[in-house]
């Protein structure tokens, strides 16, 4: 049993004093009248609902993981605020060290998930941080901006706040700009400002895991335009603020009816919020921009708060192709192939896609540079090239993972229950056991490679990955952008300028 297992094997576990947040405590956070509606109904409770209970519970387990006494070390370092261990997510990374223990403690959670959930507590809090590292970009829409944006961080990280985010703006009609829209209160943004702060209405996506955090940043990813100001925000609104409606996509643990037929949608589903503001009050304390384009563009590119967020994201992604891998290795087993070469060799192409992804991860630590400021940077080109073939990567090694299988995902029971009836068992026992395992072992590895891929979990999952980053033109542009192109060419220069050998007339 490894160290997450030991720490989240019961749910008891409390925080020792520590004043961390329990997964106890967190879910009863969520009993707190947010306003969730789901098949044609408004949800009572997110923590029993059938949809949404294995997800809750999940990310529960990763509170009580950062509250173990024995991880402190790792998912914990001192607020310098309050000498507290709050969790490491929100460090500010100063040094190379710093940056490889932020990504341990993201693999740790990620591990917990296997990977599965991409926006647990620790992926928003390293926007967040990166907010707090460099608030003279808010400043430029005045001081106060700054001011409440390195309090907000402080705020969430010395309370162990859980935030999701809703940076896309609906695709009604991207042929025209916010402004341009039929409605002005399509797209998400201010109606009204008072003393006390700014009223938001509109709509706003894609708030993954929206509906189990404790805030949702509302801002703006997409590049806006001249007359696009009243969208140009950047603000965080608890789950629960009068107005804010989330409409969860369907929620696919609803047709988990156990957790042997869908081992992984029963428990790993963090579901897509579409989010809805019905003149929403936003005090100005947390407000971060305010009707400015260029600091909306500014806080993801100019701070580094992008390459933090997407830096734990690819720590995530890596667990989850570890666990990937170990799904196909044992799947080679069960069927009796793992000794063929021919599966070696799909397996070998497999796991060099896994150690590209990996040592990529690496590089973004080790080719990190440190600003004037002394905030450490990881490296934007190494970030952002794997980020743009995640999506190619991704497609190949799951088709890899159809071929090894074969017909072995659908040759199986229709469902647990197939092993309750004697008769049916009878032959189940004989004709779906394996060489090196019984019946009930070698299904159960089958339908968990299925829930992986072939299930509207895990069709989703090949969705997220695919457009992670946003479009993959996109995303090699921002490689453009940073590639050290001086360097090659003057490679290039160099070489033309070699003396000449022999008649050049």
């Amino acid at each position: 049993m490894n160290v997450v297992e030991n720490v989240t094997k019961g749910s008891s576990r409390t925080s020792a004093g520590s004043g961390l947040r329990t997964g106890a405590e967190y879910l009863e956070s969520l009993r707190d009248g947010r306003q969730v509606y789901v098949d044609g109904e408004k949800v009572k409770d997110v923590t029993t609902h059938p949809a949404f209970s294995g997800g809750a519970k999940s990310l529960a387990r990763l509170f009580d993981v950062a509250a173990a006494p024995e991880m402190r070390e790792r998912m914990t370092f001192t607020s310098p605020k309050t000498g507290n261990p709050v969790w490491r997510a929100y460090q500010i990374p100063k040094t190379h060290a710093d940056l490889k223990a932020k990504r341990l403690a993201a693999e740790t959670w990620a591990e917990a998930t296997y990977g599965l959930m991409g926006r647990t507590p620790d992926h928003v809090a390293g926007f967040f941080a990166g907010y707090a590292a460099v608030p003279s970009v808010f400043a430029a829409g005045g001081q106060q901006f700054a001011d409440n944006v390195v309090n907000f961080y402080e705020k969430i990280r010395d309370t162990h706040q859980y935030l999701s985010y809703a940076i896309v703006p609906p695709q009604i009609d991207r042929s025209k700009p916010a402004h341009q829209q039929s409605d002005p209160t399509l797209y998400a943004g201010v109606v009204k400002e008072t003393d006390g702060g700014i009223i938001l209405s509109g709509a706003q996506q894609l708030a993954t895991a929206g509906l189990y955090s404790d805030y949702i940043y509302l801002s703006c990813i997409h590049p806006l335009q001249a007359g696009d100001e009243n969208y140009a925000n950047g603000v965080a609104i608890p789950a629960n603020a009068p107005g804010l409606k989330l409409y969860p996509r369907r929620a696919y643990a609803n047709v988990a009816e156990n957790s042997f037929d869908y081992p992984l949608s029963s428990r790993f589903d963090e579901v897509d919020c579409f989010v809805v503001l019905d003149n929403v009050f936003v005090p100005w304390e947390n407000v971060f921009i305010y009707r400015n384009p260029a600091v909306c563009r500014d806080q993801w590119w100019r701070t580094p708060s992008h390459l933090y967020g997407n830096y734990q994201a690819q720590a995530r992604y890596a667990t989850k192709l570890r666990f990937m891998i170990g799904l196909a290795k044992r799947m080679n087993e069960m069927t009796g192939n793992d000794s063929n070469p021919a599966v070696q060799v799909q397996m070998g192409e497999l796991a060099s896609l896994v150690s590209i992804v990996e040592n990529m991860l690496l590089s973004q630590e080790t080719t990190a540079t440190i600003d004037k400021d002394g905030v450490l940077w990881p490296s934007k080109t190494a970030l952002y090239s794997i980020m743009a073939l995640q999506s190619e990567l991704n497609s190949r090694m799951l088709e890899i993972i159809r071929e090894l299988s074969g017909a072995g995902m659908i040759t199986v029971p229709s469902a647990y229950a197939d092993f309750q009836n004697a008769d049916m068992r009878s032959d189940i026992d004989r004709f779906m056991q394996s060489g090196v395992a019984d019946a009930r072992s070698r299904v159960a590895v089958m339908r968990m490679a299925w829930d992986f891929i072939g299930s509207e979990f895990g069709s989703r999952h090949q969705q997220y990955e695919k457009f992670y980053g946003g479009a993959s033109f996109l995303v090699k542009m921002n490689v453009y952008r940073n590639f050290d192109f001086a360097r090659a060419t003057g490679m290039v220069e160099s070489a033309l300028a070699l003396p000449p050998i022999g008649d050049t007339k």
